[in-house]
């Protein structure tokens, strides 16, 4: 069998692999603070909405 120089086929084919990677310096935001301020947000527009 004849060796494949260059990537394998699945990076080739235009599909990624993600690694997780923890930096400590990085800014994280937790999910339950992003669904809790789409929450907010649809109630504040609900309540424009009905206002106006």
């Amino acid at each position: 069998m004849a060796k494949s120089k260059g990537g394998n086929l699945v990076s080739s084919a235009g599909l990624v692999t993600y690694y997780d990677s923890e930096d400590k310096r990085s800014f994280h935001i937790p999910p339950k603070a992003v669904l809790v301020a789409a929450a907010a947000i649809g109630i504040i527009i609900a309540i424009l909405n009905h206002l106006f």
